[in-house]
């Protein structure tokens, strides 16, 4: 899944305005665990914040894309401004994300 060029769904977004982006990264559900924070695209996880999974996650300013492979490949999930606990409130069936970027007008 998610290795094809087809297009399986699509969903209108509505953009805040400004060019802020901010985002913390947790090792483990509930916010527990190591936490990283970034403000910028991530093409890999594990080169960057040596985490091989993310398990939960606050979208402080921005939209975000998580993608299941590295350099944004895989399978996508659409993160707007809020608190993710763990990976099933962002759509995702497990913690696997290898890379990200933020979404700019």
């Amino acid at each position: 899944m998610g290795q094809n060029d087809r297009v399986s769904s699509c969903k209108s977004i509505q953009l805040t305005g400004g060019d802020k982006y901010q985002i913390q990264l947790f090792e483990k559900g509930d916010f527990s665990g190591q936490m990283h924070e970034s403000a910028e695209d991530c093409p890999s996880v594990m080169e960057k914040f040596h985490l091989p999974e993310i398990h939960s996650c606050k979208v402080l300013d921005g939209a975000w894309v998580f993608y299941e492979h590295p350099n944004f490949r895989g399978k996508q999930y659409f993160l707007e401004r809020r608190e993710y606990s763990k990976p099933m409130e962002w759509g995702a069936a497990t913690p696997l994300v290898q890379s990200f970027r933020h979404i700019a007008e």
